[in-house]
């Protein structure tokens, strides 16, 4: 109920565009021949569905959502026990500097990292004896690089949700569980875990949700090439580049439909983790 006014009103800014690409993406449409438009009942969705490129952008989408959202939830778990256990003298200041990458605009961290790893700018080869390296000219690589910039920026976000988790387990717990002998190991295991699963849901759907928007860093650092490119690329060049607005529509769509499903896990999953604790 106290969500509502907040849904509606996101509702009136997004509904319009959501409805208008389902709709052009049953249209066979071009923007250099509008004239030529015509309704192909769907066809667009076939032609995406069983194109190699799409499985392809959906696998690397995928891959890299994975595993940067697992190496940010260790990461910022990590961040969130310093953040919760520096002396107070300091403790402003180390959240503050661990909370800088997540100020910064994702466009602007892309250029900072690719200038960093770039053969004619980068100082990352000097440094690693690797100056000839031409660390955009393959998969791996890049791929490295681009989940590098993604977990330094995003860990951030992290590590917030999890402090958050942190400061609501009850001292007392922990108190009792070193008292009866428990290890650091079992305390996180038995204790300081299972009462943090609704802030490690809430943490992994965000970062989830948005790693697999990924757009920023892909399109600055490679432009897709090298095999990197993500749907959401996909679906920058079938629209902005090829000007394909019908094929765009319905990769914009499909992607919206997979955001939706992951969502969809997500919630069902937190209902029954929140069922199995009241029980």
């Amino acid at each position: 109920m106290l969500a509502w006014p907040a849904g509606a009103v996101l509702l009136l800014v997004t509904g319009y565009p959501i409805l208008q690409a389902v709709y052009q993406s049953f249209f066979n449409k071009r923007l250099t021949d509008p004239d030529n438009a015509y309704f192909n009942w769907g066809l667009n969705y076939v032609t995406v569905l069983t194109d190699p490129l799409w499985w392809q952008t959906l696998g690397f989408t995928l891959l890299i959502t994975v595993f940067t959202v697992a190496v940010e939830l260790v990461l910022g778990f990590a961040f969130a026990v310093v953040m919760l256990n520096a002396l107070k003298a300091v403790r402003g200041p180390i959240r503050t500097i661990i909370l800088i990458p997540y100020g910064i605009i994702t466009v602007v961290a892309a250029f900072s990292w690719k200038y960093a790893f770039d053969l004619g700018t980068g100082f990352v080869g000097t440094w690693l004896g690797m100056e000839s390296f031409d660390w955009f000219g393959n998969f791996w690589s890049s791929f490295a690089v681009i989940s590098l910039a993604e977990i330094w920026k995003t860990t951030p976000f992290i590590s917030l949700l999890m402090l958050a988790g942190l400061a609501q387990i009850p001292g007392d717990m922990l108190e009792a569980a070193t008292v009866d002998g428990a290890s650091r190991w079992q305390r996180l295991v038995r204790v300081t875990l299972p009462n943090m699963k609704a802030s490690i849901m809430v943490a992994l759907m965000f970062r989830t949700l948005e790693a697999f928007r990924i757009f920023d860093s892909v399109f600055v650092m490679t432009e897709g090439a090298n095999g990197t490119a993500t749907v959401s690329s996909l679906a920058y060049d079938q629209t902005i580049s090829q000007l394909q607005t019908g094929l765009g529509s319905a990769v914009s769509v499909l992607l919206f439909i997979a955001v939706g499903l992951i969502c969809l896990l997500f919630i069902k999953g937190f209902n029954v983790n929140l069922g199995a604790g009241k029980e």
